[in-house]
């Protein structure tokens, strides 16, 4: 009996000594059953890498291979949310920078020359502001020159896939300019509800029929997006001619210099009767080519052409592109006649 409770009490000495051996050695080497190895799992990375791995809720649920996964939707684009430029705080701070800050920075670099204000004296507010595009310049040139009435009223329709493409350019344009975003290559139900929901709340819209800036100087083909927004919510067009802001900066050019500008106000239009937007978009871009031809010679002048039918064209000569360049109102060696636009002399 005695030997068997020795052997007994051996055996249980041994494990004892097995035991905290072990335990020691985790403790002073760092086993993964010591102190240092439970800190480890408790530490943060550890825990996020373990949630991470762990089934729903606390990770994404499996999706059944079975069933194809929707398109991921984005809030850029088309999607940008910009109701928070449209708050007070934000306008009042807009109002301030475009008044104490872009105003006088245009004004040292565009030195702009404004025609035609009488044409907005009478006018009700909400209009749409239609407008040739040649540079970046165009938006704060014509926001600092409408009137005040207008100015801390109005919003920029500006192109989805160009301003709002990022996060950052997306929140700065909404900011600086009150934009909101258009698609420009195909027709948008959202930027087009978007649009005429700010009309009929009482926001003034500035657009670009042209849908980007021009490449050489001469315009491009006007869209209808203006002329429709005017046959659906009744509100008349304002046609603007911009002149010399592509000497101030042009696409493609990241320098400015100082140039002088003009921003001219025609007569207010509005859609006739069954006349669709394609027509009245043709209407709105012939009244932008005379303020342009009143720009390069007179209002007389200009105004006998357009009675006549014989206003030359924002488009340009369909020639070649050096042909273009060189027919430009501000080409050295241009000069119009009466009888039309001549082609400009050889210098020799």
């Amino acid at each position: 009996m005695s030997v068997r409770a020795g052997s007994s009490n051996s055996l249980r000495s041994r494990r004892a000594v097995r035991t905290d051996a072990t335990l020691g050695t985790s403790e002073t080497e760092g086993g993964s059953g010591g102190l240092r190895g439970t800190l480890r799992r408790l530490a943060p990375p550890a825990l996020a890498a373990r949630a991470g791995r762990s089934r729903f809720p606390l990770a994404a649920p499996s999706w059944p291979e079975s069933i194809p996964r929707p398109a991921p939707t984005s809030d850029l684009g088309v999607h940008y949310d910009t109701a928070w430029a449209r708050k007070y705080p934000v306008r009042l701070a807009r109002a301030m920078v475009l008044d104490n800050v872009t105003r006088p920075v245009v004004r040292v670099l565009a030195s702009p020359l404004v025609r035609g204000e009488e044409a907005l004296t009478d006018l009700e507010a909400p209009v749409i502001f239609a407008a040739n595009h040649a540079s970046h310049v165009d938006t704060p040139l014509l926001l600092s020159c409408l009137p005040l009435r207008f100015r801390h009223r109005t919003v920029v329709a500006a192109a989805a896939d160009y301003f709002f493409d990022r996060r950052w350019k997306a929140d700065a344009w909404s900011f600086v300019l009150g934009a909101i975003p258009i698609e420009r290559t195909k027709v948008n139900r959202r930027s087009a509800e978007l649009a005429a929901e700010l009309l009929a709340d009482g926001w003034n819209l500035m657009i670009f029929p042209e849908g980007g800036r021009s490449p050489d100087g001469w315009a491009q083909t006007f869209r209808g997006g203006a002329a429709y927004l005017a046959s659906r919510t009744g509100r008349p067009v304002v046609p603007v001619h911009l002149d010399g802001t592509r000497h101030v900066l042009p696409k493609g050019r990241n320098t400015v210099r100082r140039t002088r500008t003009t921003v001219a106000y025609g007569t207010p239009l509005r859609p006739e009767e069954g006349e669709d937007a394609r027509r009245f978009a043709a209407r709105i871009e012939a009244a932008i080519a005379t303020l342009a031809e009143e720009a390069s010679s007179d209002w007389w002048t200009a105004r006998k052409r357009a009675a006549s039918g014989a206003t030359p064209s924002l488009r340009g000569p369909d020639a070649a592109a050096w042909r273009r360049s060189w027919m430009l109102p501000t080409a050295p060696g241009h000069r119009d006649t009466d009888d039309g636009v001549e082609w400009p002399k050889r210098s020799h």
